[in-house]
């Protein structure tokens, strides 16, 4: 092979020095890689969002954050009280990585809040005002759409057909001695805040528990909300039993929400009827 013949000039000239003929000075050189090219449209001034504008894409952000059925079920256990995110998961039926990630986004929404406890952080509704917002949706569902009124009417209604008792009847029947109040939640939702007076009868332990109830009395039993189907069950369960048993309307966070009278811990005994307190 020739060798390439050296010019003793072509130190002064380095481009003459290349393998490669040199690209023709008037014509544009390729650009580099990290090279970005302006597109002169990006130079216009883009008009400021009118105020209007702004405040509906705010909107959009939570009304986003509320648009997933998982987020939805997680906001329904932080109503109930703060919470892990292993926690969560487990009960969500999750990994942890996508429960995180769900709970970050309903943070960055404002709609949830965190602490670090430990080696663990537990969330926390960010505002009462997020149980409005999903109470104003589960309304609109009921009324405005078909398929959530099927799913009422085979998923819940057929369990129990009789209408719920409202929180003020529950009140004046506790405090005439008519109704004992059963909270069938989790033990550990029962222990952040219940119904004042109410027992702690988790649906797993129900049959375990029916010596432990009152036949003489309506037995009138809550969960986490108004679709929660653990009171359903219940109720169910007990008139199969022989009890007369009813659904209190709302849930836990309802109550709680209305100021009506709550109690915390597990000695459910030493707490007074709900009807002692309003």
């Amino acid at each position: 092979m020739a060798k390439r013949r050296a010019y003793p000039w072509a130190g002064a000239f380095p481009i003459l020095a290349a393998p490669h003929p040199p690209l023709n000075p008037w014509v544009e050189s390729p650009p580099d890689a990290t090279d970005t090219m302006t597109d002169p449209a990006d130079l216009t001034p883009k008009p400021t969002p009118e105020p209007k504008q702004a405040l509906f894409e705010q909107l959009a952000i939570i009304a986003r954050a509320l648009g997933s059925g998982a987020r939805l079920e997680l906001l329904d256990f932080l109503a109930q009280g703060e919470r892990s995110v292993e926690d969560l998961a487990r009960v969500a039926g999750l990994s942890v990585a996508n429960t995180s990630k769900h709970l970050q986004q309903l943070k960055a929404a404002g709609l949830a809040q965190a602490r670090r406890d430990g080696k663990h952080v537990r969330y926390g509704l960010a505002d009462d005002r997020v149980l409005d917002a999903v109470a104003a949706l589960r309304v609109l569902a009921e009324t405005r759409s078909r398929a959530v009124e099927e799913l009422l009417a085979s998923y819940l209604k057929e369990r129990d057909a009789l209408e719920p008792v409202p929180a003020r009847v529950l009140l004046e029947r506790v405090r005439d001695g008519l109704a004992t109040v059963i909270d069938v939640r989790p033990a550990e939702e029962y222990a952040q805040g219940h119904v004042a007076g109410a027992l702690n009868v988790p649906l797993d332990r129900l049959e375990a528990r029916l010596s432990d109830l009152p036949r003489e009395r309506e037995i009138v039993a809550y969960c986490r909300g108004p679709w929660c189907v653990l009171s359903f069950e219940a109720v169910a369960r007990l008139r199969a039993a022989g009890f007369s048993a009813r659904r209190l309307e709302d849930g836990l966070p309802e109550w709680r929400q209305a100021g009506r009278p709550m109690a915390e811990g597990d000695a459910a005994q030493t707490r007074s009827d709900p009807g002692d307190r309003e």
